[in-house]
């Protein structure tokens, strides 16, 4: 089951916060620079020894500073308006950090809304593709350990838009 809750990503007790990580995995604005703000230099310094992540793709590091025990960083696609695979390229982003998470048997799991700040990724799209994406792994990974994945929106018009895809895809 998925929940839509509005908060500050960095201040959740979850096994893993999801961030909205650049290809340099470097300290970045937004979600990203917040992030790194609450963990702490340890986390860029442990991001700078992995060194780089593609797009679609996840690498997990520690929480340090965190309440969360663990950073899932994926690099979501720039919005080039629709055509440039960028649906594909965020699905993966879901999928990816959903199978680093169940590899490291994690019960629960907060995501940003990936790509729709300086990526420009509109909020509406960005939420049916987000939706789809992690109700269709849960569906087809029914003995994860996964049991608390959460959609961490920054405001309610936000929030609003995933509340809708969530509901749109539960069964």
């Amino acid at each position: 089951m998925i929940r839509v809750v509005v908060g500050d990503i960095t201040k959740l007790e979850v096994d893993a916060i999801v961030n909205a990580a650049n290809e340099a995995l470097a300290p970045g604005g937004g979600v990203c620079g917040a992030i790194h703000q609450a963990a702490g230099p340890g986390l860029a310094a442990e991001c700078q020894a992995i060194g780089h992540c593609e797009t679609g793709h996840a690498k997990i590091t520690g929480g340090h500073g965190l309440q969360a025990h663990h950073v899932i960083h994926t690099v979501g696609p720039v919005w080039h308006g629709g055509d440039q695979g960028e649906a594909d390229l965020l699905a993966s982003c879901y999928r990816h950090s959903l199978d680093l998470a169940d590899r490291h048997k994690l019960i629960s799991i907060a995501f940003p809304a990936i790509s729709t700040g300086i990526f420009g990724y509109p909020i509406d799209k960005a939420a049916r593709v987000a939706a789809n994406a992690i109700q269709g792994w849960l569906d087809e990974h029914p003995s994860t350990s996964l049991s608390d994945v959460r959609m961490v929106c920054f405001n309610d018009a936000d929030a609003h838009h995933y509340s809708t895809a969530t509901a749109e895809n539960s069964h």
